[in-house]
């Protein structure tokens, strides 16, 4: 393990190797319905991120996943199948309940593995190798690349409100109400950006060339076929261990 950290630290592989392993394991991830199954997927996903090197920095959010789990739970177990009952609750509905919550987990600590770890460029090229229209591509590295803007300019706006002596932002007194003070000015935020985005796209005659040359061509090394076949292999097993 101490072997893979030194060399692989960060998960250095090419982008096209990266979201063929994404893909399939997000895939095995809504495929395993059974709890064994699923808990060691998830417990896979974990180790990986810890043997590549990749910080869990979205810990933070784990106590609202947490109370997403309960909720999740609580409503399989009394408006989900199953005919076994332990007073008003089913049994099937609190084996339903724990698959999806793995599931949930499974992608928080699955999908940074592709978005921290290769920068929107060289996703947008691996998809184009792959053989994906560059405007879609384009349309889904700035999704990506607009989720960690739209947090930070989420922290600067409740910032902001705390300045002018709002407290609802603060623990313990949260309200659903004060969320208007939140989301208004980043949705304004929002398409003001797109705004301007669309204006520079405009200058630089976006689209006027069906291809795209790139300053890095990616090339596949034997470690990123490395990767695909390690995917391919643990997601076989995975299903045999889910249905066997």
């Amino acid at each position: 393990m101490s072997v893979i950290s030194k060399y692989f630290k960060g998960f250095p592989f090419d982008s096209r190797a990266k979201l063929f392993f994404t893909l399939m394991l997000t895939v095995l991830v809504f495929m395993v319905n059974e709890i064994f199954a699923a808990l060691c997927v998830l417990l896979c996903f974990i180790t990986v991120r810890l043997v590549f090197g990749v910080p869990f920095r979205g810990l933070k959010f784990v106590k609202n996943l947490t109370l997403l789990a309960a909720f999740i739970i609580l409503m399989q177990m009394v408006f989900g199948p199953g005919e076994n009952y332990v007073g008003f609750f089913k049994v099937e509905g609190l084996i339903l309940g724990l698959v999806i919550t793995c599931r949930l987990a499974a992608l928080f600590v699955l999908l940074p593995l592709l978005t921290e770890t290769a920068p929107p460029a060289g996703i947008a090229c691996g998809l184009c190798a792959l053989g994906v229209n560059y405007r879609l591509s384009f349309i889904i590295t700035t999704a990506f690349n607009m989720i960690p803007s739209f947090r930070d300019e989420a922290l600067v706006i409740i910032d902001a409100q705390k300045l002018r002596g709002m407290r609802a932002f603060e623990r313990r007194t949260l309200k659903l109400s004060a969320y208007t003070g939140l989301v208004i000015p980043l949705m304004l935020g929002a398409m003001r950006k797109a705004q301007r985005s669309s204006i520079a796209m405009d200058c630089r005659a976006f689209g006027a060339h069906e291809t795209r040359t790139w300053l890095a061509k990616p090339r596949i090394k034997t470690r990123d076929f490395a990767l695909m076949a390690g995917s391919i292999i643990f997601f076989a097993c995975m299903i045999l261990f889910n249905y066997r």
